[in-house]
C-alpha cells in the first residue's frame, strides 16, 4: 500500500511475483499471497490468468450530492452522466415494523419493494430499493416493473415537490448477491443511505428508500442546498 500511495507503481504495471515479494520482505510466500488477495478484494490490483497481478487504474469518481430535492436520475443527468437503470425486482415486501410505521400501514396492508441497479459507463454503481404502499399507489404491483425513476412515477400520480427526511448514513459490506449485482469484491465498502421521501404539499410519506452506493465509485457532497 505504501508503494502504491507513493506511486512507486504505475497503473497497468505488473507487480513483482509472490516469490520476489517474499524475498523482499523476508516473509513466507503464503503471507504475500494473503496480502495480495486483500489488495485485490479492495480493488487496488487485478489478476490476469497465467500473467500475474497488475495495478488497477484509478477510476474517476462520480460527484454525488446526498442532499437536494431531485432524484438520483436527475442528478446524474444534470451532471452529464449517461445513466442506465435496470429493474431487479418489483415484489411484495415482507412485513418490517419500521417501514410499515413510516408508511402508515397496518400489518395487513401491502408494501411493495421496487429494486433497481444503476449503471454508468457499463459499470454498476448503486442499488436502489424503494418501499411504497399499495394504499397510496394502488397499481404499484403492475406499474412497478416499468418504473425507472420514482420521482417521475410520483409526478405521474399528481405529486410534484418532494423533500427528504430522516436521512441515515452507515457503512456495510456487500452480500454475495450484492457482489454479483455490483461486480465488486467482498471487501469493497458500501455506503448505505436510508431516508423517507415526503410530498412537500401534504407531508405524506411516499416511500422509504434504501440505497447502496459503491464507495469506490463516488465522492460525496453533503452540502445543504
Amino acid at each position: 500500500m505504501e508503494k502504491i500511495t507513493l506511486k512507486k507503481f504505475v497503473a497497468g504495471e505488473k507487480l513483482p511475483s509472490e516469490n520476489e515479494l517474499a524475498n523482499w520482505y523476508g516473509v513466507p510466500r503464503m503471507t504475500v499471497r494473503a496480502a495480495l488477495t486483500k489488495l485485490e478484494e479492495r480493488g487496488f490490483i487485478f489478476s490476469k490468468q497465467g500473467k500475474g497481478r497488475f495495478l488497477k487504474e484509478k477510476s474517476t469518481l462520480i460527484k454525488l450530492h446526498l442532499t437536494g430535492k431531485v432524484s438520483f436520475t436527475e442528478k446524474m443527468q444534470q451532471a452529464g452522466y449517461d445513466l442506465k437503470t435496470r429493474l431487479i425486482c418489483c415484489e411484495e415486501a415482507p412485513y418490517e415494523e419500521k417501514i410499515y410505521k413510516l408508511l402508515e400501514c397496518e400489518p395487513t396492508d401491502k408494501v411493495y419493494k421496487v429494486s433497481r441497479i444503476r449503471i454508468i459507463g457499463g459499470q454498476p454503481i448503486a442499488i436502489h430499493h424503494s418501499f411504497v404502499s399499495e394504499k397510496i399507489f394502488s397499481e404499484i404491483a403492475t406499474e412497478g416493473p416499468h418504473i425507472r425513476s420514482m420521482f417521475a412515477y410520483y409526478r405521474q400520480h399528481g405529486y410534484s415537490k418532494f423533500v427528504d427526511s430522516n436521512t441515515l448514513l452507515s457503512i456495510s459490506f456487500p452480500t454475495s448477491a450484492e457482489q454479483q449485482l455490483l461486480l465488486c469484491k467482498s471487501m469493497v465498502p458500501l455506503l448505505l443511505v436510508e431516508n423517507d421521501c415526503i410530498d412537500e404539499k401534504t407531508g405524506k410519506v411516499l416511500e422509504h428508500t434504501k440505497i447502496l452506493y459503491r464507495s469506490d465509485k463516488f465522492t460525496y457532497d453533503i452540502t445543504m442546498n
